[in-house]
């Protein structure tokens, strides 16, 4: 496979939590009126489906390591296909959070693995460009998926938005049935020493703390994806069409951050591009908090500041925690991402809670997230520069 297939691919792998989430987004509101349920257990099918992703990352990343990327990436994309194909058919909210939790368990495999794979045949800098590209291309999946999903629901029906997903899923399968191996040495680690490496990782000081530390910038924008639906649709009044054009523009802006970062490295360096991402999520944050923008605009424009800045910023702060390990990049892989999306997790089941104005809610989200960053952030070299002294 060349250079250039191996580039969509990685990026369509990667794309499968997007794909499997915005695409659905504009059906929530229509669920919660179908099924007669309250949107907070409508959004279980949300939050189940991240803790479930979560979970199952941390089995196949040390498992990737011992019996290759593409055997597990195969099995994973299956499931998935068949689990999207069960939703279709879900005739409540309890079976569709089963379902759902069974089409994460399968989603689970490809996007660490994907990140599994940029670390086996890139290295350092080329591996961040890599990461950028695969930013930028990834984008279009959040961009595209809830305009698809309400295309879908004004011509079809909600159950045609899984059997969608079932076939992007299908095109991901053909492509890693076509890809060599990329795991050049296999860990000789068997499966039930699996929670061995873990702690191997939880010991790496320095990998999990960079890893929570940027981590902590997912939760204005998971809290965003959580309750987008509920906010244009239900309290502003939108139709769907119009929600995932909003969404739409968050996503593109995204984009815009990941190709910003891409152009940006080679002139300011990682360290820059990260300190203008943080600096851009707080200043989002407290936008949103200000109230000064009418609606939709008081959440879209401020929102637009902060994924743009969140897109900015999570190449280089993914090549950063990537560079603290030397071995096991998939359980690595795995335990980032099961971090980054616990917390997603936690802000979507956050915003999904009766607040008396969301908007406000995620500007604290980015507001505090941001700021925190930031400070860290501007911290940590003097921080660094003291521990020989404290050593000593």
């Amino acid at each position: 496979m060349n250079k250039t297939r191996m580039l969509f691919l990685l990026a369509l792998l990667s794309a499968f939590p997007p794909l499997s989430t915005d695409m659905y987004l504009p059906a929530i509101p229509l669920l919660v009126k179908l099924w007669q349920q309250p949107l907070a257990l409508v959004n279980l099918t949300l939050v189940g489906f991240f803790i479930s992703y979560c979970v199952f990352l941390l089995f196949y990343g040390p498992l990737s390591d011992r019996f290759g990327r593409r055997p597990l990436l195969l099995a994973g994309i299956g499931l998935f296909i068949l689990a999207s194909l069960l939703c279709a058919l879900a005739d409540g909210v309890v079976s569709m959070i089963t379902f759902r939790v069974l089409q994460a368990a399968g989603a689970a495999s490809a996007s660490t693995l994907a990140l599994a794979i940029s670390k086996d045949i890139y290295d350092g800098h080329e591996r961040e460009r890599i990461l950028a590209y695969i930013g930028v291309i990834m984008a279009l999946a959040p961009m595209l998926a809830p305009v698809f999903g309400g295309w879908i629901l004004t011509w079809f029906s909600w159950r045609w938005v899984f059997v969608s997903q079932a076939t992007i899923a299908t095109v991901a399968w053909i492509g890693v049935w076509r890809m060599p191996e990329t795991l050049v040495t296999p860990s000789s680690k068997g499966a039930l020493q699996t929670a061995g490496i873990y702690l191997g990782l939880f010991r790496n000081r320095r990998y999990v703390g960079y890893a929570l530390m940027l981590s902590i910038i997912v939760l204005p924008h998971f809290a965003f994806i959580g309750g987008s639906a509920d906010i244009y649709i239900t309290r502003i009044g939108l139709s769907e069409q119009t929600f995932g054009y909003l969404f739409a523009l968050n996503a593109a802006a995204i984009m815009a951050g990941s190709l910003a970062c891409s152009w940006l490295l080679g002139r300011i360096g990682s360290r820059g591009v990260m300190t203008a991402g943080f600096t851009g999520i707080l200043c989002g944050g407290l936008v949103m908090l200000t109230g000064w923008l009418p609606a939709p605009w008081g959440l879209a424009l401020p929102m637009a500041m902060i994924s743009f800045s969140f897109g900015l910023s999570r190449p280089p702060s993914n090549n950063l925690v990537l560079e603290q390990v030397d071995r096991h990049a998939g359980a690595a892989s795995s335990l980032l991402v099961f971090i980054y999306f616990m917390l997603g997790a936690f802000s979507m089941w956050l915003i999904s809670l009766d607040w008396l104005d969301k908007i406000y809610m995620i500007g604290i989200l980015g507001t505090g997230a941001g700021g925190i960053m930031l400070g860290v952030w501007m911290l940590l070299p003097f921080i660094e520069r003291r521990k020989p002294a404290v050593i000593g």
